[in-house]
């Protein structure tokens, strides 16, 4: 009983933590910059990453298995791993952006977990005979790994394209033609109404030439970071499919028999196959590479919820049908 208590308690007071976050990244994003907000906002995300650490140690102590068997444990994990990967980013490239997009996803998954599965899924079971096994910790940590870290690069390719959308191409700098102004500064002979109003003209120009490159700075960081973190992410997609392959075949006899999640995390698979080869062998940059990974961003949700809620196939939860 004592444990049900102390999991209720973490999971509430890691939510309220990263609900709150998410309103300071925001907020601090948006309307001012704080340093003891900042500040704030970093140590709540500690904090609410060893509330959802105690959350889930305290389940596999009473549980006796690694809590990832059914949706809710999932839906925790891809939570917890969004804290993970904010906090190592953070360390590694501290920067302004990163809490208004990691914080709000590991909120969201967090509420869906708590608030939107059933209350009867969320109770801890015994294991099925096919998930009793060593391959659930390599296999299921390393697809809820993946799926953290691929859904993160392809948010921030979203929010790339969110932020260019108004130019064909990032933000170019030399878009703007500062000549005629910078001509009007040097002349020498002209009325002192004209200076000023040369002068005004050519504050104008540079306060928008600062502000373009503030947006080109942006978006350059998103797009590296994005094939970054995508990079990472795909090779913990290939070990999770491996090792579900080695796992199946030992489960059921056969390494893969095109069920509905094999088939989808496939798709998964080639999408981002395609992205980093087009990054790395075709040169594609910007705009182009960050349509792939937005693409990338829905199958994934195709393939972790969808295919699973939907009750069919050996890796459905049977929820909505």
């Amino acid at each position: 009983m004592i444990f049900i208590i102390l999991e209720r308690i973490l999971a509430h007071t890691s939510f309220f933590l990263l609900f709150l976050i998410t309103l300071i990244f925001w907020g601090k994003t948006i309307y001012t910059r704080n340093e003891k907000l900042d500040h704030f906002g970093k140590k709540g995300m500690v904090i609410a990453y060893s509330c959802v650490t105690g959350f889930s140690l305290n389940r596999w102590i009473y549980s006796g298995h690694l809590p990832l068997s059914n949706l809710y444990e999932s839906s925790m994990f891809l939570s917890w791993s969004f804290s993970l990967i904010h906090i190592i980013l953070e360390v590694r490239s501290p920067n302004f952006w990163l809490g208004t997009i990691t914080a709000p996803s590991a909120m969201l998954t967090h509420a869906f977990a708590t608030l939107g599965i059933p209350k009867e899924m969320q109770q801890s079971a015994v294991l099925v005979p096919a998930l009793q096994s060593n391959w659930l910790m390599m296999h299921v940590s390393m697809m809820m790994l993946s799926y953290a870290t691929l859904l993160l690069g392809s948010l921030l390719a979203i929010a790339f394209l969110c932020i260019s959308f108004e130019r064909n191409t990032d933000f170019p700098v030399y878009y703007y033609d500062t000549k005629p102004s910078i001509f009007s500064f040097l002349r020498r002979d002209l009325h002192s109404s004209n200076r000023e109003k040369k002068g005004s003209f050519l504050q104008k120009k540079f306060c928008l030439l600062s502000i373009d490159y503030r947006r080109w700075r942006l978006t350059q960081q998103l797009d590296h970071w994005s094939y970054r973190i995508i990079g990472l992410g795909f090779p913990l997609l290939t070990i999770g499919i491996l090792s579900g392959a080695v796992w199946a075949n030992e489960a059921w006899g056969s390494y893969w028999s095109w069920d509905p999640k094999e088939t989808w995390a496939l798709i998964t698979w080639l999408i981002f196959a395609i992205y980093l080869h087009t990054r790395m062998n075709r040169g594609w940059q910007g705009r182009k590479s960050a349509i792939v990974a937005s693409l990338g961003f829905l199958i994934i949700w195709i393939c972790y919820l969808g295919v699973n809620s939907l009750g069919r196939g050996l890796h459905s939860y049977g929820w909505l049908i």
